[in-house]
């Protein structure tokens, strides 16, 4: 497998319901990975950049969360309708989606 160009990473961090740091899957992470998945395969994308979907990535209270790297940018409250314009002005034209980063507290 070639190293990819950039890392996706999607929060599908489940927590019992009423747990007071919520999670991603109660805010709608599975269909955001599913669309991920799916864009990957219908642009044969898959030898460029990597999908992965992964435990909690900090902010719960503002998901469902992606993260990008090697640039580390966090989306935030993203949706399935979000996921071309990832793919599109990120992954394959190398701007940040600015709509959807997380707030910059986020890290701090």
């Amino acid at each position: 497998m070639p190293k990819p160009e950039k890392h996706v990473f999607i929060c599908t961090q489940m927590r019992p319901m009423g747990h007071p740091r919520g999670s991603c899957s109660e805010k709608g992470c599975t269909p955001v990975a599913e669309e991920f998945w799916y864009q990957m395969q219908e642009r044969n994308l898959f030898g460029r950049f990597a999908v992965t979907s992964t435990g909690c990535i900090g902010p719960c209270g503002v998901g469902p969360n992606v993260l990008v790297y090697p640039e580390g940018v966090m989306y935030s409250g993203v949706s399935k309708e979000d996921v071309a314009a990832i793919i599109e002005e990120h992954l394959l034209g190398d701007t940040p989606v600015e709509r959807l980063k997380a707030p910059a507290d986020v890290w701090g």
